[in-house]
């Protein structure tokens, strides 16, 4: 694997408010041997200076309506819907080096053709990496909930977030959003309310095509309750 196709360093880019943090993660030898070898075939590279946005077309060698999940651990969520839409392509943006490449394994055993990979922070593939109106749907399962009532301004959804990705999903794009921690769920509800660009969140209960994700499963033997709400795009 050339250096220059490696993955760019996340925290060399972006000082405003991030899609995650940044944890120390050991690499097995599957996941090394994933990164160097089916990176090149399932990742899209950092890009270089002065680059514009992939050409997904040529990046998935078809033209469909494409979903970005923000945060995908190990790519639980991301897969299993991707297996089950493959009229639809599936990106996916995660920092941690030990989660993509367990991701590319899984990729690569499922024979996945409609999922590529963005190994940066989420914020900055959406303001920089996507073109306005390429997104089908925006996937955000159990976000960072910044507990503490300082660390609230680094939530991911505020409203320059909502605005960004009010840009990039197209005119019948949609949120998809869940969390386990309730003031979350309030702050994020009153944000998409204020944009004026979301209509009413639509809560899928049973009939969500989501599978249960990790940090869901801890939520639920914690006793936390689940919100989810699909936010369609109003039409300009």
């Amino acid at each position: 694997m050339d250096s220059n196709d490696l993955p760019a360093n996340p925290e060399s880019r972006h000082r405003e408010i991030r899609s995650y943090v940044l944890r120390a993660g050991r690499l097995t030898r599957a996941q090394e041997r994933a990164l160097a070898e089916l990176w090149p075939r399932y990742g899209i590279p950092a890009a270089e200076t002065g680059a514009g946005p992939p050409d997904l077309d040529v990046v998935f060698g078809r033209k469909a309506p494409r979903i970005l999940e923000i945060g995908i651990g190990n790519g639980a969520a991301l897969l299993s819907m991707a297996a089950h839409d493959p009229g639809r392509d599936y990106l996916g943006a995660e920092v941690h080096a030990p989660g993509i490449g367990h991701c590319l394994l899984e990729i690569e055993r499922l024979g996945l053709g409609n999922v590529r990979l963005f190994m940066e922070d989420a914020v900055g593939v959406l303001r920089d990496r996507l073109p306005d109106a390429s997104l089908a749907g925006l996937h955000l399962f159990f976000p960072d909930p910044w507990h503490k009532k300082r660390h609230h301004k680094r939530r991911l959804v505020q409203a320059p977030f909502v605005a960004l990705l009010s840009r990039k999903l197209a005119a019948d794009g949609y949120f998809h959003v869940a969390t386990d921690w309730p003031p979350y769920a309030e702050h994020i509800a009153a944000v998409l309310a204020a944009s004026g660009t979301f209509g009413e969140g639509i809560d899928p209960a049973s009939n969500s095509p989501r599978p249960l994700t990790r940090f869901e499963a801890r939520g639920q033997r914690l006793g936390h309750p689940i919100w989810e709400r699909i936010y369609p795009r109003r039409r300009a």
